[in-house]
């Protein structure tokens, strides 16, 4: 199977075009029909009727010919003509018509792109360090790793229908340039005693109560990776809380639990995944002496920097609220092409960068991107924004106006990171900016007005922390607030001081008292400062529906769906490896757990945790009785506690294999019968591949 091959299904796409054929004529209701879309990376947005599709760059890589194809479909589909890089290294096109989205991932498709499981409750796009392959101080190049682990976990059933979406990143040296701080899991390159391998972080967060990952492994071999993310996959997946969506990231495992309590179970889920995995791992690192040891930056290089690769160097260029027209993406394809050269990147703070370019060529480079209205980053520009109101049906402020303001504003006060969201989520990542910013709602004096909240010194590389806590102020304040805090940081620091040391010197009372007075509101200014930046109208905040994710209860169903089929493979890895004792639970946990699903699906749930078959064999039988036709699913528990405790005593393999083969033809059963009682439910990509056609006819 080639890669593209992998990214892209031609048949799912077929069966998402049918969906959203069905959705307009009023045959698919819309919760499920929003299933459908999120699982493809199809996000609604605030205006009605169209969508935004973002696209999946493992590590932030792409060609030439895939960013040209990109600006085909943007100038054919797109009603407003701007790809915007994120913070997570996609790509997304807004504002397309939602009849036009099938045709628009096949296009994407036909250049190797996917943008399958952008969005919803699954692994995102993975980031990794820009300058992978090219940085002078890498130990290795983690992008075919990147790509491997993208490969690996894209429709992998354990990741179909996580309780929240998961977020990892790869650096290649210590000094963890794709900002692991707030990942849910952090693969850092490693030297130690002389050995290369990685330093793991897990359980990192933005957005809602922000918190820093632990260290879950200081050191491991590379051969162990593998295994590694697979028991925290595995342990998000069966202990975060699933019915709670604000509080079900895997911070808040570790908040819930404690921390040795986390690496307990962290450490059983590894025991397990170490021994399925024993014969299988990610492609083999490549491991260098670094050139230059401690190179880096968060996001990417700043100015023209020299590769490890003798005279060739990156072009690092800066794109404005990361926006690209169509005639740009063209245009810098059409010059990369002129040059021979096939790898851009897309970076972390919204730009992008040219790889490989040599010497003799950097002065036309730089005079053909001007001529497309794009330049190299210069001090003061470094500003991120999220679409906020723009498109975002969470948003609540609007961020890229107030950004548009940020940019020029005393870059002699050096080049700061500015990062400025529209609401608490933090997709623009203000908790690690230098300043960052989120957008939020007050009333006062009877009026709502628009304000941010402020934070200060927040770094993810390494050795950097969560930004000091600032105090709010009026939108109409911001840019304000912002030059202040410059301006006092340029007066203020001492020699060689870091804005973040500065910022943690000060501390947040000090920023309270230097902001107080833009913090405050007499009653006669509060009309005027209830409208947003660049806005006319009085400020509001929509009622959108709230954030795109399944609900609760179908979650739970299709969660345990998925899990069993993680089994079922982990019972073929075990069955094959000897380890019988182990195949066997496997298979008990797979009963028990389509077990859980028939209880919830029929409203006797929740599940009952590690509840054994013989506890949920009555209940389950009792509940289909009334569906006579499909009490046999009921029955069938009783017979498979009976086999595997008589294969618990004396172990047949023919006899197993009657087992596996009649366990998943009652997975398959099961899951049509939970689809037959609650019309909502998919279960399509919850279960084994081969059973999905049985599952369809």
């Amino acid at each position: 199977m080639t890669a593209r091959e992998h990214w892209i299904d031609s048949e799912e796409l077929a069966r998402y075009g049918e969906a959203v054929a069905a959705h307009l004529r009023g045959d698919l209701d819309e919760e499920r029909f929003q299933a459908v879309r999120l699982q493809q990376g199809v996000y609604g947005q605030r205006q009605e009727g169209v969508n935004m599709v973002r696209v999946k760059l493992p590590g932030g890589y792409l060609t030439p010919s895939q960013l040209a194809g990109v600006g085909e479909v943007l100038e054919r589909f797109s009603q407003v003509d701007v790809a915007s890089v994120t913070t997570r290294q996609d790509l997304q096109l807004h504002s397309i018509p939602l009849a036009d989205t099938p045709t628009v991932l096949e296009r994407l498709g036909a250049l190797g792109l996917t943008s399958r499981e952008a969005c919803g409750n699954t692994v995102r796009n993975i980031t990794a360090c820009p300058l992978a392959g090219v940085c002078p101080a890498e130990h290795t190049d983690v992008q075919p790793v990147v790509d491997a682990v993208a490969r690996r976990f894209l429709r992998h059933p354990l990741t179909q229908h996580l309780p929240r979406k998961f977020k990892m990143s790869f650096s290649g040296c210590e000094a963890d340039c794709a900002q692991g701080l707030f990942h849910d899991l952090a693969v850092v390159a490693s030297r130690r005693h002389g050995r290369f391998g990685y330093r793991v972080l897990a359980a990192g967060g933005l957005g809602h109560k922000p918190r820093p990952a632990i260290e879950l492994e200081s050191f491991i071999e590379e051969e162990d990776l593998l295994p590694v993310i697979e028991a925290v996959l595995a342990l998000h997946h069966r202990y975060s809380d699933r019915k709670r969506r604000a509080r079900a990231r895997l911070k808040f495992l570790v908040e819930r639990l404690g921390q040795e309590a986390f690496l307990e179970k962290y450490r059983e889920e590894l025991a397990r995944s170490r021994a399925a995995y024993a014969q299988e791992s990610l492609p083999t690192a490549v491991w260098v002496e670094a050139r230059h040891a401690g190179l880096g930056a968060a996001g990417a290089p700043r100015e023209v920097l020299e590769q490890k690769q003798t005279g060739l160097y990156v072009y690092p260029v800066s794109l404005p609220l990361g926006d690209l027209e169509a005639f740009q993406l063209r245009g810098v394809a059409e010059l990369m092409t002129a040059l021979g050269l096939h790898d851009l990147r897309v970076t972390q703070d919204q730009n992008l960068m040219l790889m490989n370019i040599p010497a003799g060529a950097l002065e036309t480079v730089r005079e053909e991107l001007a001529a497309l209205g794009l330049d190299a980053p210069r001090a003061g520009d470094d500003v991120v924004a999220c679409p906020g109101t723009w498109t975002c049906r969470l948003g609540i402020t609007a961020s890229r106006t107030l950004s548009e303001g940020l940019g020029g504003l005393d870059a002699a006060a050096g080049d700061l990171r500015l990062r400025v969201s529209g609401c608490h989520n933090g997709c623009a990542q203000p908790y690690v900016g230098d300043i960052g910013l989120h957008g939020e709602g007050r009333r006062r004096h009877g009026h709502l007005i628009p304000h941010y909240r402020l934070h200060f010194g927040g770094d993810g590389r390494a050795g950097g922390s969560l930004a000091v806590r600032g105090p709010e102020v009026p939108a109409a304040r911001a840019a304000h607030a912002v030059q202040r805090v410059r301006h006092a940081w340029q007066q203020g620091r001492e020699e060689g001081e870091t804005f973040a040391s500065w910022a943690r010197r000060k501390g947040s009372g000090y920023f309270a008292t230097l902001l107080a007075d833009l913090s405050e509101i007499d009653p006669q200014e509060a009309e005027t400062l209830a409208r947003d930046v660049g806005e006319t109208q009085g400020f509001r905040v929509l009622s959108l529906g709230g954030g795109e994710c399944m609900g609760a209860g179908k979650e739970t169903v299709a969660a345990a769906f998925a899990e069993a089929t993680h089994e079922r493979e982990y019972r073929r890895v075990f069955q094959l490896a000897r380890k019988y004792p182990e195949a066997l639970d496997c298979a008990e946990a797979i009963a028990r757990r389509v077990a859980q699903a028939l209880l919830e699906v029929a409203g006797q749930g929740p599940g009952r945790g590690e509840a054994a078959i013989d506890e949920l064999q009555p209940l389950a039988s009792a509940l289909l009785q009334a569906h006579r036709e499909h009490g046999f699913l009921g029955e069938s528990l009783d017979t498979f506690q009976r086999e595997i405790e008589r294969l618990r005593q004396a172990y047949d393999e023919a006899a197993f294999n009657r087992l596996a083969e009649m366990q998943d033809v009652w997975v398959t059963l099961a899951a049509g019968v939970c689809e037959e009682l609650d019309r909502q439910l998919d279960l399509h990509a919850a279960l084994p591949q081969a059973a999905r056609l049985a599952h369809v006819v």
